[in-house]
């Protein structure tokens, strides 16, 4: 059976989002993450469809009402229960198995059993008793692992780091080698490149790739560079950062070509009321039909440098920035809280 996962930038069916409601954590916040939300949404439906999901069905069109009319794609909502909204996490990942797109349904512990996560494990499931997906999800359930996780080329490269799949409460069972030896069989993938530095202060996740380093178009890998136009960051992270580097520079694709490396600057640090550190990263950008979704944080040199830099390995693109300060809150950014399904995945 010939299995491959598709790259980000592929033709979407839609993306996916789990709308904030006041059972979450965003509860003391819910006004300024809501219209964290409403940008994130307009931005999507540019170009594509949008699925909610929400247990508050009504309260998500009351917030995307104005956005829903003036939009050339449709809103599909969905009555869910989550816990939370990280939709990267818990939603499903899908492959092309002898051309037909199948959702693989893993299991999500909230990044280790840090978090409430019985609802959201759900989320995919229901989501096939709604007939969402042309093709019933697979049960991958008895493997935890997060869509943030892992990194496709598309071209039979996955991406990953060590920190977070041999996490001690995710799959401890299972060694590096059994590990990648699952992720080539699951994902049809001939070359498994891990990361082992880069880890950013306030990251819940272990150190997900998508906060450290994205593939583009023509074997270009985006990484968090030690450079930081509107501050400074601790030596220590840079020493990490450096690491990570001279990591990546020695990356070959499943054909033995070395990649073609672009730096991105880092934010400078941003803390939480109580002084904790938040993992602001560029990294986390979400690759949409015609359209590259970046985080910015109101720090204009390093906002304004990204951009660019991603326009760059996106030629064929529409790169649009959104003011993601209000979901670094919570630790997480765009990508984290959105799931793209490939083409020909859904029923819509």
């Amino acid at each position: 059976m010939n299995t491959f996962l598709p790259a980000e930038w592929a033709e979407q069916d839609a993306v996916l989002l789990a709308w904030p409601h006041a059972d979450t954590d965003w509860c003391d916040m819910l006004e300024e993450v809501v219209e964290c939300y409403k940008l994130i949404a307009e931005a999507i439906l540019a170009t594509e469809p949008l699925i909610v999901v929400t247990p508050e069905v009504e309260r998500a069109k009351a917030d995307l009402r104005n956005i829903e009319s003036a939009s050339p794609n449709p809103v599909y909502y969905n009555r869910v229960p989550t816990n939370d909204t990280w939709a990267r996490d818990f939603g499903a990942i899908t492959v092309v198995k002898d051309g037909e797109c199948v959702p693989l349904d893993f299991k999500f512990d909230a990044w280790g059993m840090k978090f409430a996560a019985d609802k959201d494990n759900l989320i995919t499931s229901r989501l096939d008793l709604y007939e969402l997906f042309k093709h019933t999800p697979i049960n991958h359930r008895g493997f935890v692992l997060e869509g943030g996780s892992i990194e496709s080329d598309g071209n039979g490269t996955l991406m990953t780091t060590s920190s977070c799949l041999l996490s001690p409460n995710r799959n401890a069972e299972m060694s590096k080698d059994e590990i990648t030896a699952y992720l080539k069989q699951v994902f049809g993938v001939s070359n498994v490149l891990w990361i082992h530095n880069g880890e950013m202060a306030g990251d819940d996740t272990d150190g997900h790739i998508d906060t450290l380093a994205r593939f583009a178009p023509n074997d270009v890998i985006l990484y968090n560079g030690a450079v930081c136009p509107d501050g400074e960051i601790s030596p220590a992270f840079a020493e990490q950062l450096n690491a990570m580097e001279a990591e990546i520079k020695e990356f070959v694709n499943a054909s033995g070509r070395k990649y073609h490396l672009i730096q991105l600057p880092v934010p400078a640090p941003i803390y939480d009321e109580d002084g904790n550190q938040l993992p602001a990263t560029y990294a986390n950008f979400l690759i949409t039909n015609k359209r590259v979704l970046v985080p910015i944080y109101n720090q204009p040199l390093a906002d304004d440098l990204a951009l660019r830099i991603i326009e760059v390995a996106f030629p064929e693109h529409e790169v649009v920035g959104i003011d993601c300060n209000a979901l670094i809150k919570q630790h997480g950014s765009l990508h984290c809280v959105t799931m793209q399904f490939p083409k020909n995945t859904l029923n819509l």
